[in-house]
């Protein structure tokens, strides 16, 4: 009998024991999560000097929470990420003075940017759901008040230490102007299928089909000075791409370490492409295949407080190829986010097609907390033109009781490109950026 009740007694106590765990594992997912994010007001101005197009701008403040829970189940985590961004009632009345590629044409637009479980332990990291990615070719192009996102499944493994192994399947997204998630890409014409999404390159009809999404690939390695990554991308119906880069910096123990890299992009795609079925004309060139040989290489110097960089680029030119041989960028393709050496602030050379490109840009840190940015792009192609690029970035972090807070403006003026600026004339785009991180 006294077996029997301290049998009782001790198994009361283990299911008091087991409660008390699981009381204490769903206290953790609150009690060790955390809070961030950011509170933006951007002002965009487009100046153009054409007397027939008239000057852009929008006004936009946002904001970014996001929110991480505390490890439960021996790794798996909740996190999310919520967007707002507003104009304040400020956006014109004419759609043609608005630039409509800061937050879309409405006064407003939310999103749910993050929503993803995660397991995460000493060896890897896999997430799926709405969530952001920060790849070569498919980022969150975070330019603008509200980044991009992805309905995605991703997963990065670290067989050593400085290398790591990713795979990550895409099945729609949001763009940085849409409020949801939608089959499409920067190919689309704006508002396909109701989305939001401006600034994108075009070129596909309203009647295209919806995009199957993508799988990406990689693997990144670094050790000592030297760092490198490979990637395959299948864009579904697009392209299919294979990008290596590369670099090696010299550490001399003087405060001026020399750096040299390069970087190659091949893209392939059948006949039944959307770009071909839909007879997508890129640059006024359609083609019966989607091909595409892309070599860069860069090379400079850190120097105390900075650092001076060298860019070239060279997009060959594809017979019988959409866009001559243009590069297919689903996700960045008029974004300018690309990782090409010689991409300016306003575009590059996937938004100017087949052709050369050098860029040279310095970097300095004038004071603790003041950066300066100055670049000079220049561009040869088949299709646009001649045009050249001229840069100014400052950037300032306060500190003590003002810390998290930046301010920043960006300015870039082009000249040349035909048909990317309006006639053919100069065009100036101004950028005031004010941020707080907490």
């Amino acid at each position: 009998m006294r077996k029997h009740l301290l049998g009782l007694a001790v198994a009361a106590t283990l299911g008091a024991t087991s409660l008390a765990a699981h009381a204490d594992a769903l206290s953790d997912i609150f009690t060790q999560g955390h809070i961030d994010g950011q509170l933006r007001t951007y002002y965009f101005s487009r100046l153009f000097d054409a007397s027939t197009v008239p000057d852009a701008s929008a006004l936009s403040g946002a904001a970014l929470i996001n929110l991480q829970s505390g490890s439960f189940g021996g790794g798996f985590s909740l996190g999310a990420s919520f967007l707002t961004a507003n104009s304040f009632g400020t956006q014109s009345n004419n759609p043609a003075r608005i630039d409509s590629t800061l937050m879309g044409n409405s006064d407003s637009v939310s999103a749910l940017g993050q929503a993803y479980v995660q397991y995460q332990n000493a060896l890897m990291q896999v997430r799926a759901g709405y969530q952001y990615l920060n790849t070569p070719w498919m980022g969150q192009s975070d330019s603008r008040v509200l980044p991009a996102s992805y309905n995605a499944v991703s997963a990065v493994f670290k067989p050593a230490s400085g290398w790591d192994v990713y795979a990550l399947r895409s099945f729609n997204w949001k763009s940085r102007t849409s409020g949801g998630y939608y089959a499409d890409n920067l190919y689309y014409p704006a508002t396909y299928n109701g989305d939001a999404m401006y600034g994108g390159l075009g070129g596909l009809p309203a009647t295209a089909h919806q995009s199957n999404g993508a799988w990406a690939l990689g693997t990144s390695y670094g050790v000592a000075g030297f760092k490198g990554q490979a990637w395959y991308y299948d864009f579904f119906n697009f392209a299919r791409m294979g990008y290596l880069e590369g670099s090696y910096t010299l550490k001399t123990g003087t405060g001026f370490d020399p750096f040299v890299g390069a970087q190659y992009v091949d893209e392939s795609g059948s006949a039944n492409n959307f770009l071909v079925s839909n007879s997508a004309a890129l640059f006024g060139v359609p083609g019966t295949s989607v091909k595409s040989r892309v070599w860069g290489v860069t090379g400079g110097v850190i120097i105390p407080n900075g650092r001076i960089d060298l860019g070239y680029n060279k997009v060959g030119s594809e017979a019988g190829a959409v866009g001559g041989g243009a590069i297919i960028s689903p996700y960045t393709a008029a974004y300018a986010t690309d990782p090409l050496y010689t991409t300016s602030m306003i575009r590059g050379l996937v938004e100017m097609g087949p052709g050369h490109a050098w860029k040279a840009k310095v970097t300095y840190n004038l004071l603790k907390n003041l950066q300066v940015i100055a670049a000079y792009a220049k561009y040869t192609t088949q299709y646009r033109g001649n045009s050249h690029d001229v840069y100014f970035d400052v950037i300032y972090n306060l500190g003590g009781y003002l810390k998290g807070l930046t301010l920043r403006n960006r300015w870039e003026r082009s000249v040349g490109g035909w048909n990317l600026n309006p006639g053919n004339k100069p065009f100036t785009y101004n950028r005031v950026m004010i941020s707080y991180q907490f």
